[in-house]
């Protein structure tokens, strides 16, 4: 799977699956149409939503890999990789994608909003799961966005294509919310990893090699992507990823604190902060005291 297969626009995309250009900048794509063929990498200049019927290979992306089954969708954005390793297996693909360019909705409010649907930073290990229900909506939407392109382009068109991407966009951020909750006992585990890895993080010296975890970090600990990861812990705990990480510092500040051998300087340096001014900001954003003082009061 080392051959690198670039699509800039749609039109070179419609092309290699045998469907034909309606418009410049968006697609319903047919995928029974292609000819078969066999697993390779491709780099996509656009937003694409495929929703997959039949199993047809390992999907890579970044480093991790997703066993295709019947009624998945997954999301990339513009500029990212992604493949299906066929394991030399020829196949012919199967299903249906959205694909369009991010020209089409600029102006619109699904290009106001598009940074809201974080679903597009996941990985494909993270992608959407759907119900016979679910599915059918999905494909009702990719059918009302297709009618728009069977016909000619008029002063209309934009608007209702863009209207209809958005409907399908917020229905799956409902589907999401649903995935995030039926799948419930495997976030926990999720959680308590990073509760522990937290927990190690700070007991080691990577505070003052590496500095503050970030969340993208975190993720990576955890082999998810960021954008589902922090939606996944807001989900779960009301808080941003952020927030909890922050959580987590405090309370380790708060056992460091009453170590009065050491200076307010020395735990901010320990904890991974390059000033101490900044550690005692956040403490007192957090405790209402800074460090000193609520050195003072519990002791």
């Amino acid at each position: 799977m080392d051959k690198l297969l670039r699509f800039n626009t749609v039109s070179e995309y419609n092309a290699f699956n045998n469907n034909v250009t309606r418009h410049p900048l968006v697609s319903v794509v047919d995928f029974s149409k292609a000819a078969t063929r066999q697993g390779s990498r491709m780099y996509f200049g656009f937003y694409t939503i495929f929703l997959k019927d039949v199993k047809c290979g390992d999907l890579v992306y970044g480093r991790s890999t997703y066993d295709y089954q019947e009624g998945t969708l997954v999301f990339m954005a513009p500029g990212q990789v992604a493949g299906v390793n066929s394991k030399g297996e020829t196949y012919q693909p199967k299903g249906y994608g959205v694909v369009f360019h991010p020209d089409l909705i600029h102006g619109t409010s699904l290009g106001r909003h598009i940074q809201d649907y974080s679903f597009f930073g996941y990985q494909s290990n993270e992608a959407l799961h759907l119900s016979d229900r679910e599915r059918s909506i999905v494909l009702d939407c990719f059918s009302k966005v297709g009618y728009e392109l069977d016909h000619a382009i008029d002063k209309h068109s934009k608007r209702l294509i863009t209207t209809n991407i958005e409907l399908l966009l917020s229905y799956c951020v409902r589907f999401y919310e649903r995935q995030f909750i039926t799948r419930e006992n495997v976030h926990q585990g999720i959680l308590e990893r990073f509760e522990t890895m937290l927990n190690d993080y700070f007991g080691s010296e990577k505070p003052q090699t590496i500095g503050l975890p970030s969340v993208a970090y975190c993720a990576d600990q955890l082999n998810l992507s960021a954008n589902y990861f922090g939606d996944l812990v807001k989900k779960e705990t009301g808080k941003t990823a952020r927030e909890y990480i922050q959580a987590k510092l405090v309370d380790m500040a708060k056992e460091k604190v009453f170590d009065t051998s050491k200076t307010v300087s020395q735990i901010a340096y320990e904890l991974g902060f390059k000033y101490p001014q900044h550690f005692a900001r956040l403490f007192k954003q957090h405790v209402g005291y800074s460090p000193n003082e609520y050195r003072i009061l519990n002791n």
